[in-house]
């Protein structure tokens, strides 16, 4: 997921110099497996073997907290792990925004 504007603060630094190419080498720049899909092995850059769509990978927050960028908290996942894994998250957001 691109990172908002607002939210590029929350981030260290050294977010695309060092800590997401970490986390790239560490799952050897493949999707590291969901939850929800533990084995998927979707490769970055090459189509989905489920979607067929290509593959961008993200690194997702384990507990949506953005500033929290440890390793162990963070995950390399498809564009289908990570919005299954956020989808309780962004539905929440979602009705905060539209009913206050």
């Amino acid at each position: 997921m691109p990172i908002k504007r607002e939210n590029r603060k929350l981030y260290p630094a050294n977010w695309k110099s060092e800590v997401r190419p970490a986390i790239l080498a560490r799952a050897g720049n493949r999707c590291e497996g969901s939850p929800r899909w533990p084995d998927c092995r979707a490769e970055n850059g090459r189509p989905h073997p489920v979607t067929g769509s290509p593959v961008v990978l993200t690194v997702a927050h384990l507990d949506h907290t953005l500033p929290n960028c440890e390793p162990s908290n963070l995950r390399a996942w498809c564009q289908r792990c990570h919005l299954a894994y956020d989808a309780a998250h962004h539905a929440a957001n979602a009705k905060k925004a539209r009913y206050g």
